[in-house]
């Protein structure tokens, strides 16, 4: 592992507080917190959508919202501010996409709500959540997205410890990760290039 260093030769670490956020198993207990919070949100929200068969058989609730976020008024700022955004929603309605769309949008939600509550693969579960609620936000609805979008970027950096006090104490410890660990002799081991980061 390479780390950058200084002119005068000091290696550049992070802040003591971001190391302990994000690092620290003890700072479980904050991403515990917000990791509910967050699940709780998708959850409520997805679930809301089952029942709905405008969500979960015609899609035409989600028909509807990128319809209205294509919209360029007469006068006025258009709802999306990207045009290469809006030219998306515009195939995906020329597709007639939604059909299939609004049902994995509101699975979706259930599923990562869920995943955050129990702290299943808390980094994953974070990305997806955060995917849509920037997507959501491209389309122009603010609304609580950009809480979310923050709380879920957290869990993201935090992923080591954020499922901490969960299913990932366990599933890390199981599965591992798909690029390996780094043994604890490794990391003991100073390199050759920077002996003093041992």
């Amino acid at each position: 592992m390479s780390n950058i260093v200084t002119r005068r030769g000091e290696v550049v670490r992070e802040p003591q507080l971001v190391d302990k956020l994000l690092n620290d198993p003890r700072a479980g207990w904050l991403w515990l917190v917000l990791r509910v919070w967050l699940g709780w949100q998708w959850l409520s929200s997805g679930w809301g959508k089952v029942g709905n068969p405008a969500w979960v058989q015609s899609g035409e609730a989600l028909k509807g919202f990128w319809e209205r976020a294509v919209i360029i008024p007469d006068g006025g700022r258009p709802t999306v501010a990207f045009d290469w955004y809006r030219s998306f929603l515009q195939s995906m309605l020329d597709a007639e996409a939604y059909t299939w769309f609004a049902p994995l949008v509101t699975y979706g939600e259930v599923l990562v709500g869920i995943a955050l509550i129990v702290g299943a693969f808390t980094g994953i579960a974070a990305f997806f959540g955060a995917f849509m609620n920037w997507n959501f936000m491209m389309a122009g609805s603010a609304s609580t997205n950009p809480m979310l979008f923050v709380v879920a970027v957290g869990l993201i950096m935090a992923w080591k410890v954020a499922g901490y006090i969960g299913a990932d104490y366990y599933l890390l410890r199981w599965i591992g990760t798909p690029w390996g660990w780094v043994s604890k002799s490794d990391m003991d081991t100073p390199t050759e290039a920077h002996p003093e980061t041992a």
